[in-house]
């Protein structure tokens, strides 16, 4: 058998097969192999470039570690220059605890998962640390300390979400497992989106209704439920792609599918448009959808999804935007930001407009980090904390920080299309868009390029739920990159 066609997982030592012709076996002399597929000449060596390149990765990880701890401490002393004009190192302190966590992981890793991906970490820690800078500088400029301040409460829950995400890698040795339980994951999706619902376990009062309160501790269970989503649509497509994509009649050269297929883009369909009008949330459901769409893209390959796709979305986004007011009032927002009564209502568009208004003062460069007044903007700390950072930042900071976004997703998309089997692929991918769609969106809806909808920035915006839910991903990359040989292997008989 070809090098190429021999991945198992279970090998931990390339070893050479002195009786494959490649090796100048039987029917082959030693020198007639080419010495570009030459495999090594002896069993230490084998064992020496096994090991070495794993090495290599978790050194490169370590370096990043360091530079990203650097930009996260640099960008806290630079808030406390600009808005205290002297250095607090108390905060930096509590800050440490992070970077160490972050140590512990990359130990972690060189155990239990050599071969990660060395750059997921790494930026995951530079955008958390850069988020966490900008809700310490909210906190100075509201006058809030202690346990009150958010930028403490931010340290808090990355620190306990690293540490679930350290759980969840040590706990999913091999991703495969994940597949068998497809089912329960939409069960369990079902559950987390019901539960805002619950009389007495959702909060009542706000726009939309996505949080639960348990005691004194609230939580956003949907931000979990995209993860377990995205499990169970790639369990799913996997076993179910081929009727998706084979079956069905050709119209004006697409292949669409069979009526009695349509039913699961029909059924994730009706669940986005439940979210929308029960719990008021078009962010959310917005991102069900989207991931579906995509998923079943990748896995099919065919455009005729794509398009009764967005035939269903662009439906159902006019019927919400006939009858249901909460929409009305988006696209309103949207469309007439700037006029008088928009402005002043409830609701409306002020926060919209000084959000723009803050873009604006901060330019190319930015007023510099403590220097500006992101404070005016409701919500700066979390659906807004993008035009806060464009306000400090500038264009260049956006531009640096949406870098960050691209080099993250572009790996996980890498580890989705090189994985070894089309669950690993499928999983790679949908969790790869549910942080790209998330950053469109909410970008989008800051820069009033699309309407306002209820999802935080990935990383940077305060709020535990999705802190948690975005370094489980983060988990579930590493674990899927360390299954990728880049390097094919040769086993000896």
């Amino acid at each position: 058998m070809p090098p190429s066609d021999r991945t198992g997982d279970d090998a931990s030592t390339e070893l050479i097969d002195r009786r494959s012709p490649r090796s100048g076996g039987a029917g082959q002399s030693p020198t007639s192999a080419s010495p570009a597929s030459a495999p090594p000449q002896n069993f230490t060596q084998a064992i020496t470039i096994r090991l070495r390149q794993p090495a290599k990765l978790r050194n490169l990880e370590l370096l990043m570690l360091v530079i990203a701890a650097g930009i996260c401490a640099a960008a806290v002393v630079l808030v406390q220059l600009g808005a205290l004009g002297e250095i607090d190192p108390s905060v930096l302190i509590a800050g440490s605890s992070i970077l160490g966590l972050a140590l512990v992981f990359h130990l972690v890793l060189r155990v239990v998962a050599r071969e990660a991906d060395p750059f997921i970490m790494p930026i995951a820690l530079a955008l958390n640390g850069v988020g966490i800078a900008m809700i310490y500088r909210l906190d100075l400029a509201e006058g809030r300390s202690g346990w009150g301040a958010l930028g403490i409460k931010q340290i808090a829950w990355t620190a306990m979400a690293m540490a679930i995400a350290l759980i969840a890698l040590l706990v999913i040795r091999n991703y495969r497992v994940l597949s068998r339980y497809r089912y329960i994951a939409m069960a369990t999706s079902i559950v987390l989106l019901l539960l805002p619902l619950v009389p007495g376990l959702g909060r009542d009062g706000l726009n939309a209704r996505v949080w639960i309160d348990i005691g004194p501790f609230s939580f956003q269970p949907g931000e979990i439920g995209k993860i377990t989503l995205a499990i169970f649509f790639a369990g799913y497509l996997v076993t179910a792609r081929d009727n998706l994509s084979i079956m069905g009649p050709k119209i004006l050269g697409m292949r669409f599918p069979r009526p009695r297929d349509l039913g699961p883009i029909l059924l994730v369909w009706v669940v986005a448009m439940g979210v929308l009008i029960f719990q008021r949330d078009l962010g959310t459901s917005l991102l069900y959808f989207g991931l579906f769409l995509v998923m079943i893209y990748v896995g099919t390959g065919r455009a005729s999804w794509i398009v009764l796709g967005l035939t269903l979305f662009l439906g159902g986004a006019i019927v919400a935007s006939t009858f249901l007011g909460y929409v009305q009032g988006r696209f309103a927002a949207w469309l007439n930001p700037f006029d008088a009564t928009e402005y002043s209502a409830v609701g409306g568009s002020y926060q919209l407009v000084t959000g723009l208004f803050g873009f604006a003062n901060g330019g190319l460069v930015g007023t510099g980090l403590g220097q500006g007044r992101p404070q005016t903007t409701p919500l700066a700390e979390s659906d807004y904390i993008f035009a806060s950072l464009g306000e400090e930042l500038g264009l260049a900071g956006i531009f640096a920080i949406l870098a960050l976004y691209l080099l993250l997703v572009s790996r996980g998309f890498r580890i989705g299309f090189v994985g070894q089997d089309d669950f690993g692929r499928m999983l790679g991918v949908g969790v790869s868009f549910v942080i790209a769609l998330q950053v469109f969106v909410v970008l989008g809806g800051v820069t009033r390029v699309i309407p306002l909808t209820g999802l935080t920035a990935p990383f940077l915006a305060a709020g535990g739920s999705s802190l948690v839910a975005n370094w489980i991903i983060v988990a579930l990359l590493l674990r899927l990159s360390d299954s990728i040989r880049d390097q094919p292997r040769t086993v000896i008989g």
